[in-house]
């Protein structure tokens, strides 16, 4: 059987040779249909059930993809609404935790040549600072990465690199063995909170400038990090390799780690806490405060400040409180200086290392929406952003970017205000507004993302409206490539929101019929990568 793609594309699916594969929570057997030709799933009768069920896939032969000079139909066309271009992340475990194999390499190919019909223009891949420099500093495997970058390359999309100088519980990625080896016995190198818990899913920006790591600072190995990285990466830089996001703290944000575990059970988020009690953090606080004249100050954090769950309606963020003291300007504006300064250290690294690369740098910022309707606004806070209904704590952010000439990414670009609990007061439109606001100001270009890879009720209209209109959006990525997204419940829906940003004009009914094949064959592709994804 073959699967019909447009202008040169090819891509075939195996009419013999058949693998019988482990499930993990899907049973697809009974739901790839054939119809003229085509993979179809029968989504109506689609069964969720345990791990240990077992289908069978037919095994996918790829050819490479080339570029037409004259592109024509959905499978080539790279823009979207106001000229905003389209993304997909990659999985975050795309590489094998020894880095020298692409984890899902099958599912992952299909995914992108599907991808190229739809015409979207490239894929974002996280590279894990925990897995290419894992047992030693100075000891780089790129090998499972560069391979990625040729994979892209050949399909003819674009890559965006993530950075990523912190790790993840999900999937199990931490900081490299000898740099947590070194926190063992140095706990101070990361974020600590009031009771003395260790955030160690990245190291406290207190730390950039002192040698703690065997004799170097952090911002000196991630400094030989991206030199490696460029170096090792020079044939795709500037082609295959646009952009670049450099990490800047926890999941990749400029932040600090107030909420490092978000709850899953539905409940009521608190207003997270401050993080500046590591030894190094509390002596800066201490130095700042005497030289302000204030030395009793510099003891600690706000002392009536919540714990993590609690609500902010007692405490230093009621209205009137000591958040609205001198002495809560003094605290909001060292904490947030702090974030803001080691952003620019970092930004201003990877701008003199990638300057002469022709690729455009990223840092991201969080969407701490929560409690954003009240006059404290005490998730921004605890986050590092000295944002209140007195004060505009983005501009400061918006200018530093600015002053690096490098671009913004923010997430949330699904979430809107209609279905946002209302017992903490949240409004994610509202505070994107504002920080567009701010980066329209400055002149700061704008990355979006959606914040949900299951989806949220109206998130592709709502990412939609972000994307149209008076706003400073350059490029969307769309996160995140895997099962669920690949899924017959989901793929068509991703596929309609393509469709919809590059024909907002036309019904489906109406598009040309190359498009419509370029449309189905890559619903054809999706459906392998599904299966692919979920045997793995």
């Amino acid at each position: 059987m073959e699967v019909s793609v447009i202008g040169s594309s090819q891509a075939k699916l195996g009419a013999s040779e058949l693998a019988s594969r482990e499930v993990g929570f899907c049973n697809l057997k009974n739901n790839l249909k054939v119809l003229n030709g085509r993979v179809s799933f029968g989504r109506n009768n689609i069964r969720w059930e345990k791990a240990g069920i077992s289908f069978t896939l037919r095994a996918l032969q790829t050819e490479p993809v080339r570029e037409e000079k004259k592109p024509s139909g959905i499978g080539t066309r790279s823009k979207t609404v106001d000229g905003v271009r389209l993304f997909v992340g990659l999985p975050l475990d795309a590489v094998s935790y020894d880095c020298k194999s692409i984890n899902h390499a099958r599912a992952i190919a299909a995914g992108l040549k599907a991808l190229k019909l739809l015409g979207v223009e490239g894929v974002e891949l996280p590279i894990w600072w925990g897995i290419v420099e894992k047992d030693a500093m100075g000891q780089y495997d790129w090998s499972g990465y560069l391979a990625i970058a040729e994979m892209v390359q050949k399909v003819g999309l674009k890559l965006h690199v993530s950075l990523c100088f912190h790790g993840s519980k999900k999937p199990n990625i931490p900081l490299p063995k000898w740099v947590s080896q070194i926190g063992e016995s140095q706990p101070s190198i990361f974020f600590t909170d009031k009771s003395g818990q260790h955030y160690k899913e990245c190291l406290s920006l207190a730390v950039d400038n002192l040698p703690v790591l065997d004799g170097k600072t952090p911002v000196q190995v991630y400094q030989s990090f991206c030199e490696s990285f460029k170096s090792s990466f020079s044939p795709f830089m500037g082609s295959t390799i646009m952009s670049i996001s450099m990490g800047l703290g926890p999941d990749g944000e400029l932040r600090y780690p107030s909420h490092p575990q978000l709850p899953s059970n539905g409940k009521t988020q608190g207003a997270g806490e401050f993080q500046c009690y590591d030894q190094n953090m509390l002596s800066f606080l201490k130095q700042h405060a005497e030289a302000s004249g204030n030395p009793l100050w510099g003891l600690g954090g706000p002392h009536d400040a919540p714990t993590y769950d609690q609500p902010p309606y007692n405490g230093f963020f009621n209205d009137g409180a000591s958040w609205e003291s001198t002495y809560g300007d003094f605290f909001l504006s060292w904490y947030s200086n702090q974030l803001i300064a080691h952003g620019d250290c970092l930004l201003s690294l990877a701008s003199s290392t990638f300057g002469d690369s022709g690729v455009t740098i990223y840092g991201k910022l969080p969407l701490m929406h929560s409690w954003y309707g009240t006059r404290s606004h005490p998730s921004e806070l605890t986050a590092g952003f000295y944002n209140t209904a007195n004060r505009d704590g983005y501009e400061p952010v918006a200018q530093m970017f600015a002053r690096n000439s490098c671009k913004i990414i923010l997430p949330g670009m699904d979430l809107s205000d209609a279905n946002q609990p209302e017992e903490n007061h949240s409004s994610p439109e509202l505070l994107l507004a504002q920080v567009m606001a701010a980066c329209k100001k400055y002149e700061v270009k704008v990355s979006g993302q959606n914040s949900s890879e299951s989806g949220v009720p109206g998130g592709f209209e709502q990412i939609k409206k972000n994307l149209s209109g008076d706003n400073v959006l350059d490029l969307f990525t769309y996160h995140r490539m895997g099962a669920s997204f690949f899924s017959p419940e989901h793929f068509p829906l991703f596929t309609e929101f393509v469709r919809s940003l590059k024909q907002p004009e036309l019904h489906s009914d109406d598009l040309p019929a190359k498009e419509e094949e370029g449309a189905e064959s890559a619903m054809d592709m999706s459906h392998e990568s599904s299966v692919s994804m979920q045997a793995a």
